[in-house]
C-alpha cells in the first residue's frame, strides 16, 4: 500500500467513526436471520472505524449441532447457553466507555426471544421468559439497530456456501418461519432507531461503492424506522 492510499484509508476510517459519533451512534447492533450477513457487515464496519467488536459465539455452543439434528430435544439447552453467553457479553458492553469508544455487535440481545418462541415448548418458554426478564434489566440499548433481510432461498444459498457442518440440516421451512418471526418482531420494535436493509441483491463484501453508500446512510441521524434504499436506485437519495 502506498503512503497516499494508507492515509486515505486512515482518513476514511476516522471520517466514518466521527460521523457516527456525531450522530449519537456509539453502540450499533446488527440483526437478521441465519445467513443474512450480520457478522460480515459487523466486521466490515468495525474494520472501517476501529470499533470494539462483539460477535455472537455460535461455534462455542456445545448444543448447537445437536439442536439442528433434534430441535425439540436440544432447543432449551442451546437457547439457554446462547442467552447466558449474550448476557455475559452485554455486561462487558455496559462497562465500556460509551463516551469515547465505538462498539459494534452482530446481534441484539432482545431478539433472543425470537428463537426461543420458535423452538421451545410451552413449559420451557415459561422458564426461559422468567430468566430473560431478569437479565434484560441490566442490558444497554444500542443507539442504532440494523436489520438485514433476505429471502429463505438467498439465506440457504449463503448457508450452504459457508459450509458449517452443524447447519447442514437447516431447511427452507425453518428459515421461512424465522423470517416471519423476525419481521413480526421488528414491525413492533420501537426501542431504538431501526434501519432495515434488504440484502438479496446487495454485495457489501465485493463492492466498495455499495459499502460506502451504506456507510453514508448509517451515519445519518434519524428516528423511528427507516428503509435503506441505495442511492443509485429510483427514489434513492
Amino acid at each position: 500500500m502506498t503512503s497516499a492510499c494508507f492515509f486515505t484509508t486512515v482518513q476514511l476510517m476516522k471520517d466514518l467513526k466521527d460521523r457516527l459519533i456525531s450522530s449519537g451512534i456509539k453502540y450499533l447492533a446488527i440483526e437478521g436471520n441465519i445467513g443474512a450477513g450480520k457478522t460480515t457487515l459487523a466486521r466490515l464496519l468495525a474494520g472501517e472505524t476501529e470499533a470494539r467488536l462483539f460477535l455472537e459465539e455460535v461455534d462455542d455452543n456445545p448444543f448447537v449441532e445437536k439442536f439442528y439434528d433434534d430441535m425439540p430435544g436440544y432447543g432449551f439447552q442451546a437457547q439457554i447457553f446462547f442467552l447466558l453467553n449474550r448476557y455475559r457479553q452485554q455486561l462487558e458492553i455496559s462497562q465500556q466507555d460509551l463516551f469515547s469508544e465505538l462498539m459494534i455487535a452482530d446481534y441484539l440481545f432482545a431478539k433472543d426471544t425470537i428463537y426461543a418462541h420458535a423452538v421451545l415448548g410451552d413449559d420451557e418458554l415459561v422458564l426461559y421468559n422468567r430468566l430473560h426478564s431478569m437479565l434484560e434489566t441490566k442490558i444497554v440499548k444500542p443507539d442504532l439497530v440494523i436489520y438485514l433481510q433476505a429471502t429463505p432461498e438467498v439465506l440457504l444459498h449463503r448457508i450452504r456456501k459457508r459450509g458449517r457442518n452443524f447447519e447442514r440440516n437447516v431447511s427452507d421451512d425453518y428459515l421461512s418461519g424465522l423470517n416471519d418471526a423476525f419481521n413480526h418482531f421488528f414491525f413492533h420494535y420501537d426501542d431504538t432507531p431501526l434501519l432495515i436493509i434488504n440484502t438479496d441483491t446487495t454485495d457489501f463484501t465485493s463492492s466498495r461503492t455499495q459499502l460506502e453508500d451504506l456507510y453514508a446512510r448509517i451515519s445519518e441521524k434519524f428516528e423511528g424506522t427507516q428503509y435503506y434504499i441505495p442511492s443509485w436506485e429510483e427514489g434513492g437519495s
